[in-house]
């Protein structure tokens, strides 16, 4: 059998499941689930790789689930990745009543894809020269802070992305590369968006402390620590032009607690804020930036403050060459000009920290209406949404697996990783103590 031919079985078989692909996005958009709580729909994922004959691990991160298809040969091993969990949108029409959770950033869709790119090559396992790794991850969404800080204080995680937890455990320690697609929300049309941007960022909880005082009768007893936090916001405005436009930096803080009584000077006031950026040494450098500035606004006022660095998201790093690879089936599936390249999308993705493990792309995909974590975001074309990337990445795959996996080969031979996990894991421990310095890494 020729490549070509092999190509089209697979989109034969996927073509003759594409209403079982379909399904299985719509049961997962109508019963959403947050992230490190995806029980239902792993077991959506484990029920199928048992019809299909594909072995799996679950349980990995606590509900992930990761099945391996075994090629002819023990060759390199390609991944296809989806993430099961959903975003906070209780507005959403399909929402969760109880915990607000809605599928209103597309990764049913993602979970969909995966299990049809199984469906096409399960049956041709024998024609590839190595092997699959169909892997479903959770918690993706940087959300329930306080729930994920609890998991990490009872030691059941350390990181709040799924993807970072995977990383941790070494459950994908064995893989060569790997890809997996995105809904682009509003993009009705039929397009793949290629090589596409994505910000990496840090978390910062930060905590001014002050001195009580009756605010109206002695407000010069007191220290307050609101003053602190307004100023500190002024602080880290007027750094914004030293912020390098190549960086695209972004900070974005919030007061989530400005006192407790109207009559009593604050003493107690919290703040939440990112610090995104295109890549690592932009994002560490703003970070000190920032931390300077929220210390001396403090000693100005003569409160205290405590910053608590939040693990957040690696930068996307897009291979190439895989990027290649896809954009040409796409065309093949869809004709010239269904490809978008370098659009920039300053939303972050732990699919960042995979990437700089590995070759890595992360495609996004037309087929939706509405606005992205929106309570009118859906999808107007489930063929789009569900079934053409699952060819696409099939194809894909079989471009990288055949003729001795020669593309794969190639592929994995040129990388160069930015991390091992070693040095991963020693990264986020120096950036929560506060040592990661902008040229370290």
């Amino acid at each position: 059998m020729t490549k070509e031919a092999l190509k089209a079985r697979c989109l034969q078989l996927i073509e003759d499941n594409k209403t079982a692909i379909i399904d299985i996005g719509q049961e997962i958009f109508a019963h959403p689930e947050l992230g490190f709580k995806e029980h239902n729909t792993a077991a959506l994922v484990r029920s199928t790789f048992e019809r299909l004959g594909i072995p799996y691990r679950d349980k990995l991160a606590i509900t992930g689930v990761r099945g391996d298809l075994k090629g002819r040969s023990d060759g390199p091993r390609v991944m296809v990745m989806g993430e099961l969990d959903a975003v906070v949108c209780p507005l959403h029409p399909q929402a969760d009543r109880t915990t607000g959770a809605a599928h209103s950033c597309g990764h049913n869709a993602q979970i969909a894809s995966m299990l049809g790119a199984a469906m096409g090559l399960a049956p041709l396992a024998d024609h590839l020269d190595g092997n699959v790794a169909f892997v479903a991850v959770p918690a993706e969404e940087y959300v329930e802070l306080e729930y994920r800080e609890r998991l990490r204080q009872e030691g059941q995680i350390r990181f709040f992305g799924g993807k970072q937890e995977y990383l941790r455990l070494g459950v994908l320690d064995d893989i060569d590369m790997g890809m997996m697609i995105h809904s682009h929300a509003g993009v009705r049309d039929r397009h793949f968006l290629i090589n596409c941007d994505s910000s990496g960022f840090l978390g910062k909880l930060i905590r001014f402390t002050g001195r009580e005082a009756h605010a109206g009768a002695r407000p010069f007893d007191g220290i307050n620590a609101l003053n602190a936090a307004a100023l500190s916001l002024l602080a880290i405005n007027s750094q914004r032009e030293t912020f390098r436009e190549k960086d695209r930096i972004r900070v974005h803080p919030i007061i989530t607690k400005g006192g407790d009584l109207v009559n009593i000077v604050p003493a107690d006031v919290r703040m939440e804020t990112y610090v995104r950026g295109t890549n690592l040494e932009g994002i560490l450098d703003a970070s000190e930036k920032v931390n300077r500035s929220l210390q001396g606004c403090a000693y100005a006022i003569g409160a205290k403050v405590d910053i608590q660095e939040m693990p957040g998201y690696l930068p996307l790093i897009q291979n190439p060459v895989l990027s290649g690879l896809f954009a040409a089936n796409a065309e093949t599936l869809l004709g010239a000009g269904t490809n978008i390249y370098g659009q920039e999308l300053m939303g972050a993705t732990d699919a960042g920290d995979v990437s700089s493990f590995m070759p890595f792309i992360h495609i996004s995909t037309g087929g939706y209406d509405g606005d992205a974590h929106s309570q009118n975001f859906t999808v107007c074309d489930p063929e789009m949404a569900y079934v053409m990337p699952a060819k696409a990445m099939a194809m894909t795959v079989i471009d990288l697996l055949w003729d001795g996996a020669a593309q794969a080969r190639a592929i994995r031979d040129a990388a160069a990783p930015k991390f091992t996990r070693e040095s991963y894991l020693q990264f986020w421990d120096s950036v929560c103590a506060g040592t990661a310095q902008p040229d370290s890494f």
